[in-house]
């Protein structure tokens, strides 16, 4: 049987899962219905907003469902009316088994990293913060515990020096949707031949990706520059690293979100979270062991910015540091 034969549901929310599902449309595969997240109200007005594989997915005419609770016999009778033969999960919350095991070829995922390495909620941004200098995808046919299936593909990627976890996130999108394509071929044609996580690492020691949490987004200075500029980058933009500017004198905080820094070299030595600039156009940070150069930014309220358009409405730069 080839791949476009087969009767695919597809699950996810993001964006990322779009490019999955808009690799399956487009590439003339037989998509009978979509599950996403339900509306859920956003901004001052609480408008019901709609997850991007909604907006995606109705654009298209497809068939869309919406579960509260993935338990709910009146979603499973309608999920079971899909008649799904293949089950595909892109960025989507954990299945019961009732769920997953229902198509007669199972379901499976499509997971942001080299399993079984950084099984959970944020493989791209730890690997990114971990300083890893590659990543990738991963699809698996779902089992009971998450993230520890057995694997049917993996592709790969390179990590530059200057990438943020958005960059990354941007370039596996596609790489995972053609990957995609990929494993639902090979499952029709049964060619593909899972393999046992447990078979893919012997003494190493399993890395995980928790989910992540404000108080893990918070800059602690005095650890090595690397470790913070890599903290910045697998944070941003999304949840971003952050820190507080402190008045050395009357101790007003102003919370400020760090986008990107880059090292700077220098024989000056400083107490960790000292600033050095010009007040006009750069600002350096000391950390533990050296020194970073902020160059994007943002103040609770305001706009991301360049450090040149922040120093302009931000003067005296001398008189805070960041804690």
């Amino acid at each position: 049987m080839r791949g476009k034969e087969l009767r695919i549901v597809f699950m996810g929310t993001p964006d990322f899962a779009v490019a999955s599902l808009k690799a399956l449309v487009e590439n003339g595969y037989n998509v009978a219905g979509v599950i996403t997240a339900p509306d859920k109200p956003a901004g001052r007005g609480k408008k019901l907003t709609e997850s991007a594989v909604k907006k995606y997915a109705v654009e298209k005419g497809l068939k869309v469902l919406q579960p509260e609770k993935l338990r709910d016999p009146v979603f499973l009778e309608e999920l079971k009316l899909l008649k799904p033969e293949l089950q595909v999960v892109v960025a989507f919350r954990m299945l019961p088994e009732v769920v997953w095991s229902m198509p007669r070829l199972g379901t499976f995922n499509l997971h942001g990293s080299l399993l079984p390495h950084y099984r959970g909620a944020a493989p791209l941004n730890w690997a990114v913060i971990n300083g890893e200098t590659k990543t990738g995808v991963t699809t698996f046919m779902l089992e009971h515990q998450i993230d520890t299936g057995k694997i049917l593909y993996q592709s790969e990627i390179k990590i530059g020096d200057n990438e943020t976890v958005g960059d990354i996130h941007d370039r596996l999108m596609f790489v995972g949707a053609d990957l995609v394509l990929k494993t639902v071929d090979s499952i029709a044609k049964e060619k593909v031949r899972p393999v046992a996580q447990s078979e893919l690492v012997v003494d190493e020691k399993i890395k995980t990706a928790p989910k992540i949490f404000k108080e893990d987004c918070k800059i602690d200075w005095t650890k090595d520059v690397q470790i913070v500029r890599n903290l910045i980058r697998g944070l941003s933009p999304y949840p971003s690293a952050w820190a507080n500017l402190v008045h050395k004198e009357n101790g007003r905080t102003v919370p400020c979100k760090i986008f990107f820094a880059q090292r700077v070299f220098a024989e000056e030595t400083a107490s960790p979270g000292s600033i050095d600039s010009d007040d006009e156009t750069y600002m350096n940070v000391a950390c533990g062991n050296g020194w970073l150069e902020i160059t994007d930014l943002q103040l609770s309220g305001k706009k991301r910015m360049n450090t040149a358009s922040f120093l302009r409405g931000f003067r005296n730069i001398f008189d805070y540091r960041f804690e």
